[in-house]
């Protein structure tokens, strides 16, 4: 039977801080940003909810994408369910771990040695060689670093002939490919990915696209990843979609195509409109208004 390797259970995340409102607000334009808003009785905090109450699991062995309009909520997810953030409320289970009632030294650990990660940029050291870089969450962990390991992963994705090269030796996308090898060497249980091939041509994002495929299929690895692009996300086995925090469906084996027209559908939706703001009573006189000569808007912010 399928187990989950991570579960989601009423997920919320909201942000507050001290709020300045812009010019959009001021005078009650809808802001772009998709995520909802609401301001405190007194309008001094702005709170933005980015997930609202996301139940989600990401069965062992599968590889998925998580996909949305920009500001639905996408990165958000991912940092709740790999442990980088934690959740205002809700549950976030790994392997019937509860991540949220760790304490940081023990979330750290856990995120050193059951989790990878691999971001858009690479993040590698230009000074050390692929075989170093590799070997670097071992070594920050103060572990033993296995040489047969350290040549595994690097076999692993096509790079064996490439350990002593450093970065600058190296194409853009054998560079993600050591930043994999780097995320694959402590054998996550899973691996998240953050526009993994954002800053890769289409034919090398394809090739990191196939690797991870094959890890899922031929090793069991789980994979979660974010993306924008309907052609990576094709390589999951599903797509979840993320629509003003909450999750709004989901395609199993879905084509490039069929994706990108479900994420139009998502796109051309209204964003839901942000609580204006009232004008506090202690103003004396109304805010001036933008300048025409310019085209601005006070405080040069943009709407």
């Amino acid at each position: 039977m399928t187990t989950d390797a991570i579960s989601l259970r009423s997920v919320s995340r909201t942000y507050g801080s001290p709020s300045r409102r812009t010019a959009c607000e001021t005078y009650g334009r809808p802001s772009h940003n998709r995520n909802s808003r609401r301001a405190s009785p007194d309008d001094t905090t702005l709170t933005v909810t980015a997930l609202q109450d996301v139940t989600l699991a990401f069965p062992r062995g599968t590889f998925t994408a998580v996909m949305g309009p920009s500001g639905s909520g996408k990165s958000t997810l991912l940092q709740c369910a790999a442990g980088l953030d934690r959740p205002t409320s809700g549950s976030v289970t790994m392997s019937g771990t509860e991540l949220t009632t760790l304490s940081e030294t023990r979330l750290t650990l856990l995120r050193r040695e059951r989790i990878g990660f691999v971001f858009q940029a690479f993040n590698l050291l230009p000074s050390l060689t692929a075989e170093q870089n590799v070997a670097l969450p071992l070594r920050l962990a103060g572990r033993r670093v296995p040489k047969a390991r350290i040549r595994e992963v690097l076999q692993q994705v096509g790079l064996a002939e490439r350990a002593r090269h450093r970065p600058t030796e190296l194409s853009g996308g054998q560079q993600q490919r050591v930043a994999l090898a780097r995320a694959l060497v402590t054998r996550p249980e899973v691996l998240f990915g953050d526009e993994p091939t954002g800053a890769l041509d289409s034919q090398t994002g394809r090739e990191v696209l196939t690797l991870l495929r094959a890890m899922v299929d031929r090793e069991g690895q789980t994979v979660v990843m974010v993306t924008h692009d309907p052609v990576a996300a094709s390589y999951a086995d599903r797509v979840v979609f993320l629509v003003d925090g909450r999750v709004n469906g989901e395609l199993v084996a879905a084509d490039a195509n069929g994706i990108a027209a479900h994420m139009t559908t998502l796109e051309i939706t209204p964003p839901a409109q942000p609580t204006a703001h009232p004008t506090p009573r202690s103003t004396p006189h109304p805010a001036p208004h933008p300048t025409a000569a310019t085209g601005t808007h006070p405080e040069g912010q943009p709407c």
